[in-house]
């Protein structure tokens, strides 16, 4: 099931990103394209610089030697990564601008909440602090959901 999701979350990554790179020379970037994306590498880089490469799994399910991060991004939301790649696959979506682009993003949108529901069950399991911190942070977005 987990490795369903992430070739789920993999393959609707992929069909956007195509879909992009085929209208490539025709696309419009507006400003709300070029805010989403810069918003959505530069979470991904400050992921990255406080969860390193080695203490997570792409798999919803923690390391047995990883740590529980909760400073950077993730005191505000638990799932940055996750929020990077939607804010990425909505600038696409716009880019594509098409029914069947918003589609795969919500798609993906589904997809990613079904492995932070099944990250945040292990979580629980393997971190005790983890039901407080999910008390204090959002999943997604800051201070809403």
């Amino acid at each position: 099931m987990n490795e369903s999701l992430v070739f789920a979350q993999f393959g609707l990554l992929a069909t956007l990103g195509f879909q992009v790179y085929q209208r490539w020379a025709s696309l419009s970037w507006g400003s709300a394209v070029a805010l989403l994306l810069a918003i959505a590498v530069t979470l991904a880089i400050w992921t990255l610089t406080v969860n390193r490469p080695g203490n997570f799994r792409i798999v919803p399910e923690p390391k047995t030697d990883g740590q529980l991060v909760t400073t950077g991004p993730y005191h505000w939301i638990r799932h940055p990564m996750y929020t990077s790649l939607l804010l990425m696959a909505a600038a696409f979506a716009l880019l594509i601008d098409g029914w069947w682009a918003w589609f795969n993003w919500g798609a993906l949108f589904v997809v990613l909440l079904f492995k932070l529901a099944i990250e945040e069950h292990l979580l629980k399991q393997r971190y005790g602090v983890y039901k407080d911190y999910q008390a204090r942070t959002k999943r997604l977005v800051p201070w809403v959901f």
